[in-house]
């Protein structure tokens, strides 16, 4: 089985590397990929380029059997997937309608309220709102405000804050950028991801994991993208993964089915675990960066067999999945100034070599005229360790860090402590 992926971050660096080792995947190529992945497999085409991705897989001579993997959200809601599977190609990635559980945070509400799926109570906001609308929407919200971009924000469009004037100054940079605004009421308890993979109404979860969103220790700082993650999660009840499924996900898959929109791909259900049970947070349509880095490090089933079947109708079919013993923790490595203006063309020196317990992922990495390794984006690398337990993990995670230089970068020196049970203070 040839496979193409489809995007340049971590990742998709994840992925490829985990299609590396399926022993049916006798190629794997990225477009556009970064350069951690070798140059005879990248390929100078954009995610969102439909004709470019359709014509370089024509040139690979893919088929059927062989397989598209989408990893960016942009492409999916804009419909790319779509697009190749009327070119006769095998796509793992939902269709642009069933996509926009990501791409409309109104939609995912409409979809869940119609489901039964327990959620944040939430008001919308649009452009044509007023001062007074505003207000009276703040009004009946709070102590603590949740403000969500409606529209794709990269994971930077959510403000939880108990500052009104916080709050409505981020609801009115949002009205003033042309996006809805949804309100939320805030959901108490710990936050986990769990990742679906979604077939129509058959629904297979991946291991839980935990990311860390704010940008700096103590979840102090702007929201991000996301500065590291672990699985799974130790704290996490007996059970609880066979709940969000039968609450959750297989709900709202068939939900999607009744609206003509089924999903195939990957399901990204954030949740908040509260006295209830289960609430969501969001939906993204798509493997999620950087919980993907941990979670992909610990499956042992083969990767590029598994998302051909879900391509392919096939979820159904597959044999329970496989796990390592273990924990995993990726730790991200920001460029100095992200998430707001994260500075680019800096030199990058002293990746360590890649082991089986330890390896560094790229993101936002390029290379300059010189062939030199540079930052290229605001997340630029991610380092997975793997561990008997999370506090091996963490540790191995760590160590790869250490000797990589990047003029001004970060990364948090917390992540996973809590539930390691480890004292940074």
């Amino acid at each position: 089985m040839k496979t193409l992926v489809v995007g340049s971050g971590a990742r998709e660096h994840a992925i490829a590397a985990k299609l590396e080792t399926d022993p049916e995947v006798t190629e794997v190529h990225a477009a556009p990929g970064n350069p951690g992945i070798p140059e005879s497999r990248r390929h100078d085409v954009a995610a969102d380029d439909v004709r470019g991705l359709v014509a370089l897989a024509e040139e690979l001579g893919f088929g059927p059997d062989d397989l598209v993997v989408i990893g960016p959200e942009a492409p999916l809601v804009a419909g790319v997937a779509d697009r190749l599977r009327e070119a006769g190609l095998s796509v793992f990635g939902p269709s642009k309608e069933a996509a926009r559980i990501e791409g409309s945070k109104a939609f995912a509400k409409d979809v869940m309220a119609e489901a039964g799926v327990l959620t944040a109570h939430s008001e919308g906001l649009t452009a044509g709102s007023s001062e007074r609308d505003i207000s009276d929407v703040l009004d009946r919200f709070g102590p603590r405000f949740v403000v969500k971009d409606d529209g794709l924000a990269g994971g930077k469009g959510v403000v939880v804050t108990e500052d009104r004037q916080a709050a409505r100054e981020h609801i009115e940079a949002v009205l003033g950028s042309g996006s809805p605004v949804l309100v939320e009421s805030f959901l108490a308890g710990p936050e986990l991801s769990l990742f679906l993979l979604v077939d129509g109404e058959t629904v297979v979860p991946l291991l839980p994991a935990q990311d860390h969103k704010r940008a700096y220790d103590n979840d102090e700082g702007p929201n991000t993208g996301g500065m590291g993650a672990y699985a799974p999660l130790p704290w996490l009840p007996d059970g609880a993964v066979e709940r969000i499924v039968e609450e959750v996900a297989r709900p709202v898959a068939k939900e999607l089915n009744r609206r003509g929109a089924p999903f195939s791909g990957l399901l990204y259900a954030g949740l908040a675990w509260g006295e209830e049970g289960p609430a969501v947070i969001e939906f993204n349509a798509r493997f999620g960066d950087p919980e993907t880095q941990a979670i992909l490090s610990l499956l042992k089933t083969p990767l590029g067999g598994l998302l051909h079947a879900v391509a392919t109708g096939r979820l159904a079919e597959q044999p329970p999945l496989k796990w390592e013993d273990g924990s995993a923790v990726t730790v991200v490595l920001a460029a100095e100034g992200y998430p707001g203006r994260p500075a680019k063309g800096r030199p990058i020196i002293g990746l360590p070599e890649d082991t089986d317990e330890a390896y560094v992922l790229h993101a936002g990495t390029s290379l300059d005229e010189e062939g030199r390794l540079v930052s290229s984006g605001g997340r630029v690398l991610s380092a997975v360790g793997r561990g008997r337990d999370l506090g091996e993990a963490r540790g191995r995670a760590y160590r790869a860090l250490e000797p990589i230089e990047l003029q001004g970068s970060f990364y948090r020196r917390d992540i996973g402590d809590k539930a390691a049970g480890i004292d940074l203070s």
